[in-house]
Order: structure tokens, then sequence, then C-alpha cells
């Protein structure tokens, strides 16, 4: 995702009321506190492995500035953003450490255009094939897991995978969004005919507030629940096949 640091001193209040708000709410909530820190694994992995897709992609390109900083690794600390992973855990959406790019070193094969939406789509893409991968793993368990998941770790360890497999969703879907600085946008900027993206690029300010009103209100959520409640339905039919097969 790629997040910049906020500056505008309003934005900053807006995130600490949004952060101590939550956190009361889990203090508040009994049982709320537990989910959260189940949770806290599986966004370590969504957003590490989100932002290593960005940087692998940008490799493969030849740009080799994600490499030269560091970030192509599965290390979390080299891609956790703290305030996005905060607001992540509490409030539901955030962010991870942006990657840089230069996209002027990519293969002369590729335009800087559609190198830049390769880069964009390969953070939602492998939020997609995590939620895929725990979804199938998830299917396993419940189908041979017998007794262990009567157990209290095997019902922690399942719950932290269901944990994963929406977070990633959540992610993915939330990122398609073709609003700046969500990767959604670079991937849409690469399809406009020529004009119309010379005037999406020159008004990145006006859709980036118009993006920060979605984010704050319910707008967001009404935008892609369809398309997380239709991936949800499949990841579910997924489950119940391999546990069908399995049985």
């Amino acid at each position: 995702m790629f997040f910049t640091s906020f500056s505008n001193p309003w934005m900053i209040i807006f995130i600490l009321f949004l952060i101590f708000d939550n956190i009361g709410y889990y203090l508040r909530t009994p049982g709320a506190f537990l989910t959260l820190i189940l949770s806290i694994p599986a966004i370590l992995i969504a957003i590490t492995f989100h932002e290593f897709a960005h940087a692998w992609a940008a490799d493969k390109l030849g740009d080799d500035t994600p490499r030269m900083q560091g970030r192509l690794t599965l290390n979390p600390l080299k891609h956790i953003d703290p305030i996005g992973a905060i607001l992540l855990i509490t409030a539901g959406f955030g962010w991870g450490k942006p990657v840089e790019i230069n996209s002027n070193n990519f293969n002369r094969t590729i335009t800087i255009r559609k190198g830049n939406a390769l880069v964009s789509i390969a953070g939602p893409a492998m939020n997609f094939l995590l939620a895929i991968i725990f979804s199938v793993i998830y299917g396993l368990l419940i189908a041979f897991g017998g007794n262990f998941l009567a157990t209290t770790t095997g019902d922690i360890i399942s719950t932290v995978i269901s944990y994963t497999i929406s977070i990633n969703v959540g992610l993915g879907v939330f990122n398609l969004i073709p609003l700046p600085p969500l990767d959604g946008s670079k991937v849409l900027a690469a399809f406009l005919p020529t004009k119309a993206r010379q005037w999406y690029v020159n008004h990145e300010r006006l859709l980036y507030i118009i993006f920060i009103a979605i984010w704050i209100t319910p707008v967001a959520s009404l935008i892609i629940s369809p398309a997380i409640n239709f991936i949800n339905k499949g990841l579910f039919n997924l489950i119940k096949l391999i546990v069908k097969l399995g049985v």
C-alpha cells in the first residue's frame, strides 16, 4: 500500500482519536482484547507479504531500489509502519511502510506505466493468494484436525488462520479502490486514455481528498463489502470442498 506519512495536524489528531477510541473499545468489551491479540499475526503476515510483493515485482522488472533499501525480505520489521499497523489492529484499516521504486529502472521491454501497474497490483494479488492458501490450510485443519481442534491450541490456531484469511481479503480489496494513494489508482492510470490519465494525474490532490472522505465515513465499507462478500463466499466454498474431500 503506497501510503505516506500524514503531515496535516488535523489528520494526525483524527488518527490519534481513532487509535484511542478503538483501544478504549477493546478495553471495555469482554473478549475483544483477545480478538485483537489473535489478529496481530494475521496483520503481520498480510502487511509483510503485501509490501514484499511490491518489492519483488519491482526487482523482477529491473528496479533494484527495493533490494538496495533492504525491502526484498519477509522480515516484518522492514515493512511495518508503526501507526499504520496500530490502526489496522485497532480500527480495521491501515498501511505498511511504502516500497520506494524508480520506474526509470524498469526493463525497456515494458512501459513505465505498465510497470507501475504491475508493481501496484502485486500487493493485492499477494493478499488474495495468501487468502486462498490459508483457506486450503483451514479446510485441511477442519478435515483432519479431529480432537486437536477441541483443544485450546487448536482453537487458537484455527482462529488465527481465520483472521489471516479475512484480513488478507479485506486488505487486498481495499487497496484496489482506484483512488490515490491506494494501489488501484496506479492500476487504473495504466488503462486510461491519454487525456483522462493526464486529468487523473493532475487532480491527484482532489482525488486524495475524496479518498480521505471515503475513508473516514461508512462509504468505504459500502464500496468494498460486495467484493469482500463475493470473495469470502468463494473461499468458503473452497473450504467446504476440501472438508468434503477429506471426510
